[in-house]
């Protein structure tokens, strides 16, 4: 198997773990606090982190590494979960799926930026033409009953986007499963800190639905979803393997229907099509 071909396959198995988060964390916060379920998943994966960074002997990051890897944490460690666990408070995953056909584009965006590529003309009118489309959908569906979940999401997308191109950048020089882990570990103190803070006094009545799902985002949303998923974008390249999240609403829609029985209407099917579509265009003209 060639470097290219194992990249997608890596790639197509972090997404297909990621798709389930949003569900899994759907369940969680029913009995969870939003703050407590962000620090505690991030303190548990980052526990498991620092063993594989000891036992496996990895050398440390460089004084640029951990800026960059502040960068990752701040994205897709506490940003991301602790954005999206908020943000289904107040909305269905079904909906907040819709959200995630934007991550492609925020990765691009911020891989432009990064990169310090000149992008078609084209690649920003499909850009602007999938957020209009988005704001959209979110105006259609009652934007007033729904726009702190609505701007939660978004904000998610964006820092996510973030963390998402910066850690494909860095995991070509320290390794895909090793920038996660780094991550993890330099959140790691304060992550246990408000862990115990916000930890509820009482484990009795929380139902195991909420205890699995705790137990998906902190082992497979947090840590071995982006083992997977930075090893892809190493072995790939951002820009190619990136391209596996426009299946994530797809896999996320399918679980939100049949895991948690909500319902996904054709105007959700709709717009997440036209959004993948819009992205796809984006990043045909991105360079």
């Amino acid at each position: 198997m060639d470097r290219s071909t194992a990249g997608w396959l890596n790639g197509f198995m972090g997404m297909l773990i990621f798709s389930g988060s949003l569900p899994a964390t759907r369940v969680a916060v029913m009995d969870f606090d939003p703050v407590f379920l962000t620090v505690a998943r991030a303190a548990i994966a980052g526990i498991i982190g620092l063993l594989l960074l000891v036992l496996l002997k990895q050398k440390r990051p460089t004084g640029r590494e951990i800026v960059s890897l502040l960068v990752v944490a701040g994205g897709v460690v506490v940003g991301f979960p602790l954005l999206t666990a908020l943000a289904l408070k107040h909305v269905t995953s079904a909906h907040s799926i819709v959200f995630i056909g934007l991550l492609p584009l925020a990765t691009a965006t911020f891989g432009v930026i990064r990169g310090g590529e000149r992008p078609k003309p084209a690649f920003w009118f499909f850009s602007i033409l999938g957020s209009v489309l988005v704001a959209g959908f979110a105006a259609t569906r009652g934007l007033s009953a729904s726009l702190t979940g609505d701007l939660l999401m978004l904000a998610a997308v964006i820092v996510c986007g973030l963390g998402y191109a910066e850690g494909g950048r860095l995991s070509r020089t320290i390794g895909g499963w090793q920038v996660i882990c780094w991550a993890l570990v330099l959140s790691l103190p304060l992550m246990i800190v408000v862990t115990f803070i916000f930890m509820p006094p009482t484990f009795a009545g929380i139902g195991m639905p909420a205890l699995v799902s705790l137990g998906y985002v902190s082992l497979f949303s947090m840590l071995i979803g982006f083992v997977f998923w930075y090893r892809g974008l190493s072995q790939g390249g951002i820009a190619a393997v990136g391209q596996l999240q426009l299946l994530q609403p797809f896999f996320g829609l399918a679980l939100a229907a049949t895991l948690l029985h909500e319902t996904v209407t054709w105007s959700m099917l709709a717009v997440t099509v036209a959004v993948i579509l819009c992205v796809a265009g984006a990043r045909r003209f991105a360079r």
